[in-house]
């Protein structure tokens, strides 16, 4: 509840199927002075929308449903893969940064031991990465990354995307300024082309016209750099808390 949006688990059916799913109502959205009120399912379901176009599946499958709370945004629950050892990111010791990951940033605990916030050079987060600069995601921690136990990689939580001033924050900022991938290329050539043919006129149902133009200009300078953003020097570039 002390999120910017409530966030609670639900069940959702259809004839004799169930599922959990995460339920946002549009009533339990915090005023954020950034964004309009009462837009963030609406972004949520922009983002699945994005998601979708990009053939990544990287947003779990969305939609925006009138619930106990009222109308707001169900998300199929994904269960993470919590047996797994080998982590994607996070806060490790400096001296015990897995070989080949790229650092963020430095910290010290409490008690003065120095970390290194890190991720895997793994080509599942560059595409999200990818993904988060096209929807211009001003809330990317690690916590919002979810492994799955047949190896896929989401991202959830994304209410606060989409805004018209660049607000990208991101625990995924280790290819900053290195070229992108040929994959990542193609796809947003895709997005590009898709954006015209009814890309546009979904989002238009969920954002402003300015937000849905800034989509098309953020694909199109990624396409014209090539190369992963960098971040800001004038703002803070990293969501807090990271984790």
């Amino acid at each position: 509840m002390d999120a910017s949006n409530a966030t609670l688990r639900a069940v959702i059916t259809h004839g004799d199927r169930v599922a959990r799913c995460v339920y946002k109502p549009v009533a339990g959205e915090r005023p954020l002075w950034d964004f309009p009120d009462g837009t963030l399912a609406g972004r949520e379901y922009s983002a699945w929308l994005l998601s979708e176009a990009t053939g990544w599946g990287i947003v779990p499958p969305t939609v925006l449903r009138d619930g106990p709370l009222g109308p707001g945004m169900c998300q199929l629950w994904i269960d993470e893969d919590l047996q797994s050892d080998e982590l994607l990111l996070g806060f490790v010791p400096a001296a015990k940064v897995p070989k080949g990951w790229r650092r963020i940033m430095s910290a010290r605990d409490e008690h003065g031991r120095a970390f290194v916030l890190a991720h895997a050079d793994d080509p599942r987060l560059a595409w999200l990465a990818v993904f988060d600069a096209i929807a211009n995601n001003a809330d990317r921690k690690g916590g919002h990354v979810i492994e799955t136990v047949d190896g896929r990689v989401h991202g959830v939580d994304h209410g606060i995307c989409f805004h018209t001033e660049d607000k990208l924050r991101t625990v995924l900022w280790g290819w900053a300024g290195r070229p992108l991938p040929d994959e990542a290329v193609e796809v947003l050539e895709k997005l590009r082309a898709q954006y015209q043919s009814g890309l546009a006129e979904s989002l238009s149902d969920h954002l402003t016209p300015a937000e849905v133009a800034m989509v098309s200009v953020r694909v199109n300078a990624l396409l014209q750099s090539r190369r992963f953003p960098e971040p800001d020097e004038d703002r803070h570039a990293i969501p807090w808390p990271p984790i």
